[in-house]
């Protein structure tokens, strides 16, 4: 009777061996399927990245693509995202696109680079253009006027009339921004519209321009009437 009490007794262990084996494996499926789960879960999942909402051209700054709105922020499955994708618009500050960017096309961080130091492209945007016109020290303020400042721009012609040629002075200009003084040499840039750049141009070839530097913060505007010799004369001591 002994063998089969032994008998018995190894079939009870491989049982308990066997039922323990099939646990484990059961865990093991369980964890596994778990996880895949999750992987896939995960794949499907939505991510909101920056993609071009027109076409970004090449050097466009990147600070002027987030004020300008020229993104849209899109839900892209975890899978299609691709490397180094954009998420957040304040990381396009201080960068400028390398190439042209596509609509919809998702914005990385492979399309942009540093912007170069003193670049008068971070400054433009839309109609706004940059000119560089000449002046000299006494009507320019040199070595008062720096980048960055705000300045009124006059302008000094001779008005030709019934009584002959007459001097005249006007407000041509009102909180333009200075993008740069002395390169070239001897001149001012000024930020403009295309139409006042054209003006600035004829002004300055064929008049005299005077910059008036305005207030840091809180400046009024000015009135922008002829100033000649009658109107000079008419006005009141200021007190």
């Amino acid at each position: 009777m002994e063998w089969v009490e032994n008998a018995l007794s190894t079939r009870r262990g491989t049982l308990l061996i066997g039922g323990g084996a099939a646990l484990l494996a059961a865990i093991v499926l369980i964890v596994y399927l778990k996880n895949y789960r999750s992987n896939v879960d995960s794949a499907n999942a939505s991510i909101s990245v920056l993609v071009a909402r027109n076409l970004i051209q090449k050097a466009a700054p990147g600070n002027l693509v987030a004020t300008g709105q020229e993104y849209a922020a899109r839900e892209i499955p975890q899978k299609q995202l691709l490397t180094g994708a954009i998420t957040d618009p304040g990381t396009l500050r201080g960068l400028v696109a390398t190439h042209d960017i596509y609509p919809s096309q998702q914005l990385t961080l492979a399309d942009f680079a540093p912007l170069a130091a003193g670049s008068l492209q971070a400054n433009l945007t839309g109609n706004q253009r940059a000119i560089a016109v000449p002046i000299d020290p006494a009507h320019g303020l040199t070595g008062q006027v720096v980048p960055g400042d705000h300045v009124d721009v006059f302008v000094g012609l001779n008005q030709t009339g019934a009584g002959g040629a007459r001097p005249v002075i006007k407000l041509m200009m009102d909180n333009a921004l200075v993008l740069g003084t002395g390169v070239p040499a001897g001149t001012v840039l000024l930020r403009a519209s295309g139409r006042q750049t054209a003006a600035l141009a004829y002004a300055a070839d064929n008049g005299k321009l005077w910059l008036v530097l305005r207030p840091a913060s809180g400046a009024k505007p000015q009135k922008g009437s002829l100033m000649d010799l009658s109107s000079l004369l008419a006005l009141k001591p200021v007190q």
